[in-house]
């Protein structure tokens, strides 16, 4: 296992990020998805997160990311929320047909850090997402 470091610390801090859409409306397609995770690849190295995994449903993403210990993870997902948000909508004209309000995102997430299980195990889980 290869730790991160930094100057004065050696860490490993991996996260299961879960945001739904609004309302669960089944907005996402593969498209979508990939512009979502474009759009949190560019805002990242901003809080010192690598996102190691993403993966969709309809109607909502997940994402196994790592990061420092400094970062501030609310406010990074809150960044990404508000502008994948109005980028999306600005991209993808249709979403607003299933989203008639402004809000993309549902305000609440979920987050988990991922130490219980093994990453394989979760990267075989966000992988096999949308899959019937």
């Amino acid at each position: 296992m290869k730790l991160d470091t930094n100057s004065h610390s050696v860490f490993l801090l991996h996260y299961h990020l879960v945001l739904v859409v609004k309302y669960r409306r089944n907005v996402f397609n593969d498209d979508i998805s990939n512009r979502s995770r474009q759009i949190f690849e560019s805002i990242a190295p901003n809080y010192q997160i690598t996102c190691l995994e993403w993966n969709h449903d309809q109607n909502h993403v997940h994402v196994l990311f790592k990061a420092h210990p400094k970062t501030e993870i609310s406010k990074f997902i809150n960044a990404y929320k508000s502008a994948s948000s109005r980028l999306l909508k600005k991209e993808f004209p249709q979403i607003r047909h299933k989203l008639w309000k402004e809000m993309f995102w549902s305000q609440s997430f979920c987050l988990i850090t991922a130490g219980g299980a093994p990453l394989e195990v979760i990267k075989e889980y966000i992988e096999n997402q949308g899959e019937k």
